[in-house]
């Protein structure tokens, strides 16, 4: 496969660590034919000095992930909180942001089973896992910096997701569903989401379970919180209830219950930490 561009979009999700570093990140867009599968790639890069390490922490999306570093391979589920990873030394890893249709057809079965975990790539029923495993490491090996290394990984990845077959027309609904939730800040209930697509509730729940292991209210509760974080660490002063309001929240103090429910910090505290 070809195609893959650059981006480097400013990552509401990625909350960074409590110093606010990250590593770099390359990342970059599926290749054609890819869209309905997969989102986008990142490849981080990291070298810790010696005795040292950072925990990024990740607001993920409603979908499951496949990374293949140098040390594992393993499809992740979405997970309902907040994401952590600690890295040290030196290392990379390729990253790939699956579309919400694509886990239930990698997984043979309901993403339910795979939230909030994770699992070896090798055991991914709809992946010969330890094959791609393999051609991602040959091709990084080399030169994890160079942008010709990342870019021969991803065609093996892509390769690998061709034998997953085109998206289902579920599988397209579902998309539609979460981008549809995703782009619009005036979406707050999950009736506007039924009367969108023309679905009953208990459809719509049933739907979502089985295809991305998550409910209807939990998409707009987290695009609100991606939201939150985003404005939070714009680097000005934040009026705290006026984002409570513009988020469709009662009031400040259950804006900032649900944001510390998730992140383990208030928005306040959040907004004061480095960057």
């Amino acid at each position: 496969m070809t195609g893959h561009e650059r981006i480097d979009p400013t990552e509401r999700a990625h909350l960074l660590d409590e110093e606010g570093y990250t590593p770099p990140i390359f990342r970059y867009l599926p290749g054609p034919g890819m869209t309905d599968l997969v989102r986008r790639y990142w490849v981080p890069i990291w070298s810790m000095p010696p005795e040292t390490s950072t925990v990024q922490r990740v607001l993920q999306y409603p979908v499951c992930l496949l990374v293949v570093s140098h040390e594992y391979a393993v499809m992740v589920g979405p997970d309902t909180g907040l994401g952590r990873q600690e890295l040290s030394g030196e290392g990379w890893a390729v990253g790939v942001m699956l579309q919400p249709a694509a886990g239930a057809m990698l997984l043979g079965g309901p993403v339910s089973g795979l939230t909030d975990r994770r699992m070896l790539l090798e055991d991914v029923a709809g992946l010969d896992g330890a094959a791609l495993t393999g051609g991602v490491r040959a091709a990084m090996a080399a030169a994890p910096r160079e942008e010709s290394s990342h870019r021969a990984a991803l065609a093996q990845v892509e390769q690998a997701l061709l034998a997953v077959g085109p998206v289902d027309d579920e599988g397209v609904l579902v998309n539609d569903i979460v981008a549809f939730v995703e782009d619009r800040s005036d979406v707050q209930r999950v009736g506007q989401i039924c009367d969108a697509f023309g679905l009953g509730e208990r459809a719509l729940q049933r739907l979502t379970a089985r295809r991305i292991g998550l409910s209807p209210k939990w998409l707009v509760h987290r695009r609100r919180l991606h939201e939150a974080a985003e404005r939070l660490r714009a680097g000005v002063r934040v009026d705290l209830a006026r984002v409570a309001a513009d988020l469709g929240y009662a009031d400040q103090a259950h804006f900032t219950r649900d944001f510390r429910k998730v992140t383990g910090l208030t928005p306040g505290a959040f907004a004061a930490e480095r960057r």
